[in-house]
């Protein structure tokens, strides 16, 4: 039976669950990046390029813009071990594929491989804050099972 935690003692109930939108929210942009870096890595093993700059531009302009939005919230709300460092994805993206070139191709490879698992590392984080925010919920609607109710949304009044 989850038991609550001194770590979200300060949070109301309302912002508890708050707190899990932003950490599942967080965590599908992290599951996202690390599908494009295991795309990115799946073109060099193939030796593919590719085929649209025009979508590459806008996929690299997609990551610099969502890159750590939401991740100083999720530090900032419960403090607990400090979040693995993200990669540079847009160095990353902006970076030239050149299969001909062994030693850059490799290079490129490294990093990716690298990012792969600093965003790994971050999504078991996420999933770890996830877990704990979970319980204290858990623990929050077994302590008074009325509380889960005022999650339920509300029916539209007849008047507008």
């Amino acid at each position: 039976m989850p038991l609550r935690s001194p770590d979200f003692a300060h949070l109301t109930l309302d912002s508890l669950r708050g707190y899990r939108r932003a950490l599942a929210a967080e965590e599908n942009r992290v599951s996202y990046w690390r599908r494009l870096i295991q795309a990115r890595l799946d073109m060099l093993d193939n030796g593919e390029t590719p085929a649209d700059d025009r979508s590459h531009d806008r996929l690299r302009t997609l990551l610099a813009e969502a890159r750590g939005h939401g991740r100083q919230a999720l530090v900032s709300v419960v403090p607990t071990d400090a979040p693995p460092p993200l990669p540079d994805l847009e160095s990353l993206w902006t970076r030239e594929l050149r299969l001909a070139d062994a030693l850059h191709t490799a290079e490129l490879r490294r990093e990716l491989s690298f990012a792969e698992l600093q965003l790994s590392a971050y999504r078991a984080a996420l999933h770890r804050r996830l877990t704990a925010s979970t319980a204290e919920l858990i623990a929050r609607y077994r302590e008074d099972p009325s509380l889960a109710l005022t999650a339920l949304p509300l029916p539209r009044s007849s008047r507008s």
